[in-house]
């Protein structure tokens, strides 16, 4: 699928000494990178190695620079569908506040900054993971699916996975079952999340040429395949207790946790299209609310236990 021309005159960005703080900050899509950060600490937190209070610091903030890194490129690439869409519009390159460049230099600099501080203070494989996360994010999500295929999120959805697998593997430089029980997690979590932005976004995502599911198959179809990913999720969500890594605290908050957000993708399920504006919307936000509260909930059972 190809992208759209840009619709934006880059005579009209303002001098580059005109960008604030706040806009390079913007760049690294701090609502997104707050998830990331949340997600990395409970790794860091759950894994049977304790670290250094200075190293867990460290390696917290490096992932949080590497995902604010993955997110400037990302603007720097998406900066022609940016200016399209109304939720994107404000963004500092399609605003003319940093030039695409900068942007793009901002975010390879801080991805170079933080694999290297990651592997040279904690450990190489954690540094390792980050630039797998990286490249994953931008490469894989970002240029190769997000413009191609209508399951850009499921696929890609592996990129946001990462932080909290990556935290474990800072503190055991190893992988088990456990920190992948975690990346199945967000890995499931994320198509209904997103899907449900885009229900009732359709519109915008049409407007700049992204074959979102709702735009490409239509809305019954994503309504059907959120509910599908949300039962996959509960199920899921369980295998931490399965598998003995949670006790019953973690498990009745997931049994609770997930039957809301079942009850909320079977509403949007069985709602008329012209309510979508309603239950969307609503499942979009407990989502968000959901994987704080299930990260959380493993991390109390932990200190519980």
């Amino acid at each position: 699928m190809q992208s759209k021309t840009y619709k934006y005159n880059l005579s009209n960005f303002s001098s580059k000494h005109d960008s604030t703080l706040s806009d390079y900050i913007s760049l690294l899509k701090p609502r997104v990178m707050s998830l990331a950060v949340f997600t990395s600490i409970c790794g860091v937190i759950l894994a049977p190695i304790s670290l250094h209070p200075f190293f867990f610091f460290l390696s917290i903030l490096c992932i949080s620079i590497g995902a604010g890194a993955s997110g400037a490129i990302n603007m720097w690439y998406d900066r022609d569908i940016d200016s399209l869409m109304e939720r994107t519009k404000k963004r500092p390159i399609p605003k003319g506040r940093v030039e695409p460049l900068d942007a793009l230099g901002f975010g390879v600099i801080l991805s170079i900054i933080s694999i290297i501080v990651l592997g040279l203070s904690v450990n190489y494989q954690a540094a390792m993971l980050l630039a797998f996360s990286i490249f994953f994010y931008i490469f894989i999500y970002t240029v190769w699916l997000k413009r191609r295929t209508s399951q850009n999120i499921v696929i890609g959805g592996a990129a946001g996975a990462f932080p909290p697998v990556i935290g474990w593997v800072c503190s055991t430089a190893e992988l088990s079952i456990f920190p992948i029980l975690l990346f199945c997690i967000i890995f499931f979590w994320t198509p209904p999340h997103f899907w449900a932005l885009a229900l009732y976004k359709d519109i915008e995502y049409s407007k700049a040429n992204v074959p979102m599911l709702p735009v490409v198959r239509g809305k019954r179809v994503t309504k059907r395949q959120i509910l599908i990913y949300s039962v996959l999720l509960s199920f899921i969500s369980i295998l931490p207790f399965m598998y003995g890594f949670a006790g019953f605290f973690y498990l009745i908050s997931s049994l609770l946790l997930n039957a809301y957000f079942c009850y909320l993708s079977f509403q949007l399920f069985m709602s008329e299209d012209k309510k979508n504006s309603f239950y969307a919307p609503k499942l979009f936000k407990y989502s968000i609310l959901y994987l704080y509260l299930i990260f959380s909930s493993l991390v109390l059972d932990s200190i519980i236990k």
